[in-house]
């Protein structure tokens, strides 16, 4: 693998970092703004609908710009954001900040996987998105809960301003390793761009997506109140058991980068199966410490197992026109965390229990399954359709069939 994954990976961990670590400040954030920690909550959200609109807006505003300055350019969005949250007076600004650094994460990702698939061989590109994604996974393990420490001993602005150091990083490794790349031929057009939302294959990948990372959203979303009410943890150990949670998505998402370059839609297949399982019997093993402690890795492999192959799906089926359809796939990753977290808050409002968001989940990742065998059958009525057009064609001219037709 390429040098210049690194430097996207170190970039994609800044960026992890800043998303997933004010959910361990908000306390801290609401206490210094004199907000309650559901308005503090509004830093999440914010971010969440940042990414759904930045990945398409940044996206279109770059289409004249080689991916490698764009690149560059959507990193020092990010620090900028980062650097505004961290030094905001008030409340308002620190929002600012935050839907700023957001609108860099969806087309940094997308635009990204579209590089990072690039710099390899065909057979190798899943394993090459998978390690760009590495460094936001990384970032659940190492960046989220370093940062939350940081941010509880020294300051919760220290943290944000350790997050920009990091986006200079990136910046750097970016601006020294990632090639220029030639731009695609005739230059990126929007109505090329816009020209792969009509395939089906590819809003199918998307609604997989929303629906399949959605899934692990509705149960990570409640994981303190569910594990602390239900299992029994201390408050102090949720941490430890967001760590997990890291380890799993970091394993997850390397096995579904190597397996999903072999067979993607049989990946699919096992991975959303197992998670709508896993998150079934969630709510079993919710009640004991190891029971719970167990579901958690799994969830986080499971989730993050599917991430390269529904991203490789895209490409491949936007093939002419990836990058508009990339960055919009890493907004459904957002839409469905956003949607899933509400759909688990309301399950546990109308009093169905702590554990209620994990019967969403495993309803959600059934439904991405169900889609998931939808799409390929569909592929196959369409490569059998093919086949038979060949051999119309290879009757009639048998003697021109000698070399093998390589799809």
């Amino acid at each position: 693998m390429p040098l210049a994954l690194l430097a996207l990976a170190i970039g994609a961990f800044g960026i992890g970092t800043t998303e997933f670590v004010i959910m361990g400040l908000l306390p801290e954030v609401a206490g210094d703004y004199g907000v309650s920690i559901p308005t503090a909550g509004f830093l999440v959200t914010g971010y969440a609908l940042g990414v759904v609109l930045g990945a398409p807006l940044m996206t279109v505003l770059g289409t004249r710009i080689p991916r490698k300055r764009m690149l560059m350019l959507l990193m020092g969005l990010f620090i900028a954001g980062n650097v505004l949250s961290a030094l905001a007076p008030a409340f308002g600004i620190m929002l600012t900040g935050r839907v700023v650094a957001s609108l860099a994460h969806g087309a940094f990702f997308g635009i990204g996987a579209v590089v990072a698939a690039e710099l390899v061989a065909p057979e190798k590109k899943a394993g090459a998105i998978a390690m760009m994604f590495t460094g936001l996974t990384v970032a659940n393990v190492v960046g989220v809960p370093l940062g939350t420490l940081v941010g509880q001993t020294l300051g919760w602005r220290v943290t944000f301003l350790i997050v920009a150091a990091l986006g200079v990083l990136g910046l750097l490794g970016i601006a020294r390793l990632v090639p220029d790349l030639p731009r695609p031929e005739g230059g990126v057009r929007i109505r090329s761009e816009l020209a792969a939302f009509r395939n089906v294959q590819v809003l199918l990948a998307m609604a997989m997506t929303v629906l399949g990372f959605g899934g692990v959203f509705a149960a990570i979303t409640y994981i303190t109140p569910m594990m602390t009410n239900v299992a029994g943890f201390a408050d102090s150990s949720v941490t430890w058991l967001l760590v997990l949670f890291g380890l799993g998505m970091v394993a997850g998402n390397l096995i579904g980068g190597r397996y999903a370059d072999r067979a993607l839609m049989p990946m699919l297949y096992v991975s959303l199966g197992a998670l709508a399982v896993t998150l079934a019997v969630f709510t079993l093993t919710a009640h004991t410490k190891a029971g719970a402690a167990v579901t958690i890795v799994l969830i986080g492999a499971l989730g993050f197992a599917t991430v390269p192959p529904l991203q490789k799906r895209v490409l491949d089926q936007a093939a002419g026109a990836p990058t508009l359809a990339s960055a919009v796939n890493i907004g459904a990753f957002n839409l469905g965390n956003a949607l899933a977290a509400w759909l688990g808050g309301m399950v546990i409002a109308a009093g169905l229990g702590w554990t209620a968001p994990n019967w969403v989940g495993a309803a959600l990742a059934a439904s991405a399954l169900v889609l998931a065998l939808v799409s390929g059958a569909l592929e196959r009525r369409t490569a059998g359709g093919a086949a038979r057009g060949g051999r119309v064609i290879a009757t009639a001219a048998p003697e021109t069939s000698a070399v093998p037709a390589h799809h």
